[in-house]
């Protein structure tokens, strides 16, 4: 099947066009040509919002604020709008741990994403599942999954269940690029290729797999070729290129609502930080994290803007102090949140009531 590049530029295709708003055009206008400002502005605050959001979620990891593990989206905002804008409300988007910024992408509110983190009742998963395991029926994310490949079965009969139904929904499942070296990834797609279901594969190539490079870990480091063993179509885009992003999922995801089969599709982006909160990264080189600096897509995007005339200093400055007083506002919702009920520790044990289920806490005696 065919397999297509990197793109360098954003194309001006995509659902944009239909958007509100006069298409930035002639002198100034560059790469955005055809794209309404409104919605680039928008694009550029729900960046900045995930980024000011993920550098609070540290600060409260740091103060003790936040347990367990916690892994940021820093330095994959732009993929992370671009893939959330290819969806429908009510598409299903199964992700890995790696999943706070699309959680807020997806429709949640940035203050019950916090909460969740914070372990408190208001939080998406009633504090229970913390920073890994957000869930939310109604927004269609299905997890968050703290099992590297966890996530991929699940999406995979997800879409079977909606072919099966002959709904028009379409099941998008993130993953790290560590994840195609597992069993599972194979597994699954092999089957959603054999019965061309309505999903579609997101690697998430920030090039490292914890602390280990992708060319030292796999054998065949171009991601999205990996379709091709599955006669698969298989896609590589900038992953900094918040359009580009956007273009290529929307025309994947559109792809497989008509019919069109699953699809592979490879986000080369950089990542900012280590690998979660408590990785210093002293594996990576001077150069390494410049080049690094040098790509982040929020610093980038706003430059592009103010140079395409769509932002100004004024107006730049005004969006990200929007964004600061929205994640600002997300930790006082979950400071002022209630820790959940330690009575309430096995209520959503099972769907459904089941005999002689032990409801015992550690601190109870046996009889």
């Amino acid at each position: 099947m065919a397999q297509t590049a990197t793109r360098s530029k954003p194309s001006t295709r995509g659902a944009a066009k239909s958007r509100r708003g006069s298409a930035v055009r002639g002198s100034g206008g560059g790469a955005f040509a055809g794209e309404s400002p409104e919605l680039l502005r928008d694009y550029f605050h729900e960046m900045t919002l995930i980024r000011r959001f993920e550098e609070r979620a540290a600060q409260g990891y740091t103060q003790a604020k936040i347990g367990g593990y916690c892994h940021l989206n820093l330095g994959e905002e732009a993929t992370v709008v671009g893939l959330m804008r290819a969806l429908r409300k009510t598409d299903l988007l199964f992700t890995n741990y790696r999943e706070h910024g699309y959680a807020i992408a997806k429709g949640i509110e940035p203050g019950r994403v916090m909460a969740e983190l914070y372990g408190r009742t208001t939080g998406t998963s009633k504090g229970w599942g913390g920073s890994m395991h957000m869930f939310d029926v109604e927004a269609g994310l299905l997890g968050g999954y703290g099992i590297v490949g966890g996530q991929i079965p699940l999406a995979t009969g997800a879409a079977l269940a909606i072919d099966y139904r002959g709904g028009d929904q379409v099941v998008m499942c993130q993953m790290g690029d560590g994840t195609t070296n597992i069993g599972a990834f194979h597994e699954a797609l092999n089957i959603a290729a054999l019965w061309k279901l309505p999903v579609v594969f997101v690697v998430i190539n920030n090039q490292l797999g914890m602390g280990t490079t992708v060319e030292r870990s796999s054998a065949e480091s171009e991601l999205y070729k990996r379709a091709a063993a599955y006669r698969m179509h298989g896609e590589r885009v900038d992953g900094t290129d918040v359009l580009a992003v956007r273009d290529a999922a929307t025309r994947l995801v559109e792809r497989a609502r008509s019919g069109g089969g699953p699809a592979l599709l490879e986000a080369v982006s950089e990542r900012l930080k280590g690998h979660s909160v408590v990785d210093p990264a002293k594996y990576r080189s001077e150069e390494a994290v410049e080049k690094a600096r040098q790509a982040d897509p929020v610093a980038n995007f706003r430059a592009q803007l103010i140079e395409a005339g769509v932002l100004d200093e004024d107006g730049a400055a005004e969006i990200e102090r929007k964004a600061q007083a929205e994640a600002d506002a997300a930790v006082a919702f979950a400071d002022d949140s209630p820790h959940p009920d330690p009575s309430t520790l096995f209520d959503y044990t099972y769907a459904t009531p089941v005999a002689n289920d032990s409801r015992r806490l550690p601190a109870d005696p046996v009889f």
